[in-house]
């Protein structure tokens, strides 16, 4: 078979720096290439990563990551957000390879200095790191090689580099980033920018042990049963809870006990009372169930039943005032319980 170039694509081409495909193109992932072929082909433009994730269909996450390796390397540079390939060196002068990018250097007479931006987390090794990392320790090996397998894909570079800070800096052990992944890959959340906050969460609380990492799965685990119980018992589609359901449902079911036809009666009173699905309505009402010992259908429609008795019975005048007495007393009971609940 026989090949020849069709010239016409070769009218407007590009450069690609040789250092690209001598140095980087064994450590750089899809994402990596994709992202600079992306910044050579519009090389002289202002490009912020936020257009280039929209252009190539990449979580702009992804794409930073992908420019800061680069950056690391030396292929880019990147000053006052304006992201351009690193100038190509003179002729006259010999090319050094492997040389460290660094920053242009500013005189204090052409610009005042500017304060140093604080982290908010540590920077990531680059891949050449990454991999000598790997060489030395048979465990970071051995993690990497199990996090493709948990994850059920090829990893790509910057994801290494996350797990490794993730144990070289927040000081997470081998087998609780294991443990980790898999709990977010069985929630379906196993995807690197997840896994990376959830451990930050965690070096943060001290969960740096397997017997503190196990005791922390194990909550989340009965929150997760929790919040299934409470969404089939109120009839909503299956979805992520919010973060004040999050809260209530372990309480309403693991801490007061209360089962899945209680907390549709609760449901059921919410729509009543306040016309649509609130979590601090609902709670008010279980809460004073929990507190008054109603644990039944048949208990919370007898104490229903007394209370508009008692009310009735105390309401004096003309019908309209009794109908607006009537009215307050049994609409703003369910309510009164919200507004402590949110002052607390």
């Amino acid at each position: 078979m026989s090949f020849t170039i069709n010239l016409g694509v070769w009218n407007s081409v590009f450069a690609v720096p040789c250092s690209v495909v001598d140095n980087n193109i064994k450590l750089a992932g899809s994402v990596q290439l994709k992202v600079l072929l992306w910044v050579l082909r519009h090389a002289g433009e202002t490009i912020e990563a936020e257009d280039i994730a929209h252009a190539l269909g990449i979580d702009c996450a992804d794409v930073k990551d992908a420019l800061l390796y680069w950056q690391e390397t030396g292929v880019i540079v990147s000053r006052d957000n304006v992201i351009t390939p690193s100038p190509a060196p003179e002729a006259t002068k010999p090319v050094e390879k492997d040389v460290p990018f660094q920053p242009e250097m500013k005189t204090a007479e052409t610009s005042p200095e500017r304060p140093k931006r604080v982290l908010s987390r540590p920077q990531k090794p680059d891949s050449a790191f990454v991999a000598k990392r790997m060489e030395e320790s048979e465990e970071i090996a051995c993690l990497m090689q199990t996090a493709q397998e948990i994850l059920g894909r090829l990893i790509s570079s910057g994801e290494s580099a996350t797990l490794l800070m993730i144990h070289d800096d927040f000081g997470l052990p081998s087998d609780v980033i294991i443990m980790l992944m898999q709990y977010a890959v069985s929630i379906g959340k196993g995807n690197m920018r997840y896994i990376e906050k959830v451990a930050m969460n965690w070096a943060d609380e001290g969960i740096t042990t397997h017997e503190k990492a196990e005791e922390r799965l194990r909550l989340l685990s009965e929150e997760q049963k929790a919040w299934r119980i409470v969404e089939q018992a109120i009839g909503i589609p299956h979805r992520a809870p919010s973060k004040r359901e999050e809260e209530f449902a372990p309480i309403w079911v693991n801490q007061w006990k209360f089962s899945p036809e209680m907390i549709r009666e609760a449901y059921d009173r919410t729509i009543d009372g306040a016309g649509k699905y609130q979590t601090a309505y609902m709670n008010s009402i279980l809460e004073r169930w929990y507190k008054a010992g109603i644990k039944t259908p048949k208990q919370a429609a007898d104490e229903r039943m007394e209370r508009n008795t008692a009310v009735s019975g105390k309401t004096k005048g003309t019908k309209s005032e009794q109908k607006k007495q009537y009215s307050f007393d049994i609409d703003e009971y369910e309510r009164t319980s919200i507004y402590d609940n949110m002052k607390r």
